[in-house]
């Protein structure tokens, strides 16, 4: 019984989407800054228009059954607001030009923040400017925004992700009701940006399995290490094991170099993350999450390690581009082609 106004939801959604690819043009994906010229903004009444100009059309009947000549003038006078307030409306979107900004990958559960701008370049200012993505499948949330003559805003629409992998940015409206709200103009935009999520980390993940491949269940449990003296720093190293107390000694040197604690057995360089040990009985997803959860426990505690998953191989690392590589290869395993 529920499955048919499902069903029903998603046909109508179907014809939707393609009689809007149709009406408003709607293509592939826009690299680089877009400008809404004309063509590229629509324009129809409102709800409160449609209302305005049924009592344009009786006052209009009234004035002539009635031979009204100030019912003329104001429904004249009336109908010049109305034409003037489209013209408004209209010009206070088209000609903006529009450029994608950054997005910073994020994992699945948190929110995309997807960066866009908006630059001015005409001697006028703009209104109460209206923008959000569609077609996303939840409720449609806008974020409104004034942009001064010659001047760019930047703001950052966010949408929620659920799976890992390459998430593409669906398209944005840009409406506006400025002045009146009689009409309501607006412009579509399907900006060629996309955002790699990461798999999400596993809750309450097993130990680090530290001292090498680790066991099969992947548990495990951490070694101690000896302090072993101090050597010079290293790209990569925590800011745990930076030696404070000899670098606040050689302060007043000139040039003095930042200096490391070293420590040996049970050494961190053991630490090898690999996914081929972990438990088959395991979903892909699961192992996938663990392996999250253990790259960045990994990175919190300075501990340096190696990874590997299919093809990937990485030594033993540490560091934000070690990281990075990580997780990469964490979201894309399995994935080929944006969503």
């Amino acid at each position: 019984m529920s499955k048919a106004p499902e069903q029903g939801g998603k046909l109508r959604r179907f014809f939707r989407q393609r009689l809007e690819r149709w009406l408003f043009r709607l293509g592939a994906p826009e690299a680089g800054e877009v400008y809404l010229h004309q063509r590229r903004v629509f324009i129809v009444p409102t709800g409160a228009g449609l209302a305005f100009g049924l009592m344009l059309a009786v006052l209009f009947i009234a004035s002539i059954n009635y031979n009204l000549s100030l019912g003329f003038g104001l429904t004249f006078l009336l109908g010049a607001c109305a034409v003037v307030d489209m013209h408004l409306t209209f010009r206070n979107l088209a000609h903006l030009h529009l450029v994608p900004g950054r997005v910073r990958p994020m994992h699945a559960g948190e929110e995309a923040q997807f960066e866009l701008h908006l630059a001015n370049r005409s001697k006028r200012d703009r209104y109460a400017i209206w923008l959000g993505f569609t077609d996303t499948g939840a409720a449609d949330v806008q974020q409104a925004l004034d942009i001064p003559a010659s001047a760019t805003r930047t703001v950052a629409l966010g949408l929620g992700t659920d799976r890992r992998g390459w998430l593409r940015a669906p398209r944005i409206r840009l409406q506006t009701r400025f002045p009146l709200g009689l009409l309501r103009a607006w412009s579509y935009w399907q900006p060629d940006m996309r955002v790699l999520v990461y798999p999400r980390p596993e809750t309450d993940a097993p130990p680090l399995p530290l001292g090498g491949a680790g066991p099969a269940d992947g548990s495990g449990s951490a070694g101690h290490d000896d302090f072993a003296g101090i050597r010079a720093y290293q790209s990569g190293d925590s800011l745990r094991q930076l030696a404070w107390r000899q670098i606040a000694r050689m302060d007043g040197l000139h040039g003095a170099p930042l200096v490391a604690k070293h420590f040996e057995g049970g050494g961190a360089s053991e630490l090898a993350l690999d996914f081929a040990l972990l438990p088959t009985a395991l979903d892909l997803e699961t192992r996938l999450s663990r392996m999250t959860s253990w790259v960045l426990e990994a990175e919190a505690r300075g501990l340096p390690y190696a990874f590997r998953l299919g093809p990937v191989d990485l030594a033993p690392a540490l560091g934000p581009a070690h990281q990075a590589e990580c997780l990469q290869a964490l979201a894309l395993h399995g994935v080929t082609e944006p969503r």
